[in-house]
């Protein structure tokens, strides 16, 4: 069972409206990190009592801290984004790296698309420095004050396609339409993004015969699989728990697009 370590805020700042990038410093050297696997964090104020969970961005060498790029949206994210680098230990905790990450080896040598949607596209820095791919990187924004987070950091791997709903940035419309527009084509697909993308994505992919790795995102409780809170319909009976259901938090986030139901 894992334990929950006391962790020191390095950096936290804004870099899009309400959208904070945060390295973490744990008190313990991290276990290894697979791309698509998220932590669980827990604040101080006792009454936000559930733990937040955020994928993991970014992993740095020496694998004494990580990154995490979080939206502001309720009483937790919103206490996360107030912490600074002086607060020292005590105010939050980590539990993870939790989940199953992205299978590297199948995309190995291949012709690649990761695709990510809004918050959906933390998870894939630390996927596409580690994926030995020719990658094409298609991102989701709503509009162009949000489009250039992470962006930056994703070109360093891969030629990078931009869709917005607006079509302030990039393509009009959404990394479908951002895909279709440059002809883009692959030999397997890795996504992180809403449910609507995703469930493109899956239609996507069906219809090119092509292998799918999705992220899938769910409100989650304890985060290692005891609660069975996060479930998802499969197309198989699953092993575990012998029905059509998969709990999201230990038997993914990562699913092959084929066996789940979304």
């Amino acid at each position: 069972m894992k334990k929950r370590i006391s962790a020191e805020v390095i950096i936290n700042r804004e870099i899009a409206p309400a959208i904070f990038d945060m390295w973490i410093q744990p008190t313990q050297k991290l276990e290894e990190i697979n791309p698509g696997q998220f932590i669980t964090v827990y604040l101080k104020n006792s009454s936000l009592l559930l733990p937040r969970p955020i994928s993991i961005c970014e992993v740095n060498p020496d694998k004494t801290a990580l990154r995490i790029v979080y939206r502001r949206v309720g009483e937790g994210t919103h206490e996360m984004s107030l912490r600074k680098p002086n607060d020292g230990l005590g105010y939050l905790t980590i539990l993870g790296p939790l989940g199953n990450g992205f299978p590297l080896k199948e995309g190995e040598g291949k012709k690649a698309l990761l695709i990510g949607g809004g918050v959906g596209i933390p998870p894939l820095v630390e996927l596409a420095k580690r994926l030995k791919a020719d990658k094409r990187i298609v991102l989701g924004y709503q509009n162009c004050s949000l489009s250039g987070f992470l962006q930056k950091d994703l070109e360093q791997y891969g030629k990078v396609y931009v869709a917005t709903d607006d079509g302030s940035c990039g393509t009009k419309g959404n990394v479908m339409d951002a895909i279709r527009e440059n002809n883009l084509e692959a030999d397997v697909i890795y996504a992180c993004g809403p449910m609507p993308m995703l469930r493109a994505v899956k239609a996507y992919a069906e219809e090119k015969e092509i292998p799918a790795y999705i992220s899938l995102e769910e409100h989650m409780a304890c985060g290692v699989g005891a609660c069975l809170g996060c479930v998802v319909k499969t197309k198989d009976v699953h092993h575990h728990t012998n029905v059509n259901n998969a709990r999201i938090c230990t038997d993914g986030p990562i699913f092959e697009a084929r066996e789940v139901e979304i």
